[in-house]
């Protein structure tokens, strides 16, 4: 499958200033499922130029509780303001209304809360319009290739789910991708954040072992002994990955995991060729410090 080698050409786009009191931070203890879609309508309504009282006024909804809604404050909202919102922002629908579906159910939202939150806005919320023709594009050509980083830390549920979303966040902020300095990396950043967000930690640093069980040295064993060892030393990699710099952790997962070639990372990471071989130098260097130190000799001091 071929990877995109070239980002698309970002469109001109001014900078609007937005007069009124500056908008408050989301607060801290907001959801990750919750802010991916939160900040995008965030950044969205400050590029408007916009005031909440405008809002207030074309809405007919409290200026405060707007303010609450993109602070992320209170009970989550439900989709009837939040699409009122949308509206006036200019915002695509139906990833909006797919992130924020997925947000609500990780808020424990039950399927009746949500159905009976898009009562009002069926027409809406079920009309899947199609995606700007340079994002489907690219989702053909990088999405196969994200689903296999992907996998490496999260089940097959979890692992489509961050994906999706991660399209879906892109889909909203598909103007800021094109106008980043590379399209790609920006891409790269959201399905890391994404599928960082879900994956398991510990001491602060991702959990890789699930992977030792779909290396390609242990489907290749048939003796169970020689599993159980390929496991115990897949599973001492993985922990040492774990302790990889966020750059190089993405190197080694792409190369060593998932079999890309320095060429394709380089690609996918919209990074320089030379960028990917010297992460991939410098991660193994320490990965062979930590799993194979040097022996020391009688008399030597350690």
């Amino acid at each position: 499958m071929t990877t995109p080698t070239e980002p698309p050409v970002p469109p001109g786009r001014p900078l609007t200033a937005r007069p009124g009191r500056k908008l408050g931070p989301i607060l801290p203890n907001t959801g990750s499922a919750h802010c991916a879609w939160l900040q995008p309508m965030r950044d969205t309504y400050l590029a408007s130029g916009l005031t909440l009282n405008e809002l207030s006024e074309r809405l007919r909804f409290a200026k405060s509780k707007i303010s609450e809604l993109l602070r992320g404050v209170g009970l989550y909202p439900r989709w009837e303001i939040v699409c009122m919102l949308a509206v006036e922002l200019g915002m695509p629908n139906w990833p909006l209304y797919q992130l924020w579906r997925q947000a609500a159910f990780e808020a424990h939202k039950s399927s009746e809360w949500v159905d009976n939150c898009t009562e009002r806005t069926t027409v809406l919320t079920t009309t899947h319009t199609a995606p700007p023709l340079e994002h489907r594009a690219f989702r053909e050509l990088a999405e196969n290739h994200y689903t296999l980083f992907a996998q490496v830390f999260l089940d097959d549920d979890q692992r489509d789910t961050a994906v999706s979303d991660t399209f879906d966040i892109l889909w909203l902020n598909w103007n800021d991708a094109l106008a980043s300095h590379d399209t790609r990396r920006f891409a790269w950043n959201v399905l890391r954040a994404t599928v960082m967000a879900r994956t398991p930690h510990r001491d602060g640093r991702p959990e890789l072992g699930r992977a030792a069980f779909d290396t390609a040295a242990l489907q290749a064993l048939t003796d169970p002994a020689d599993c159980i060892g390929q496991v115990t030393e897949s599973l001492e990699m993985f922990t040492a990955m774990s302790r990889l710099p966020a750059g190089q952790l993405d190197v080694m997962v792409l190369r060593r995991l998932c079999g890309f070639t320095p060429e394709t990372v380089s690609a996918l990471l919209g990074t320089s060729l030379a960028a990917v071989r010297s992460d991939e130098r410098h991660a193994t260097r320490f990965l062979e410090s930590v799993l194979c130190p040097p022996h020391t000799t009688e008399g030597n001091t350690p």
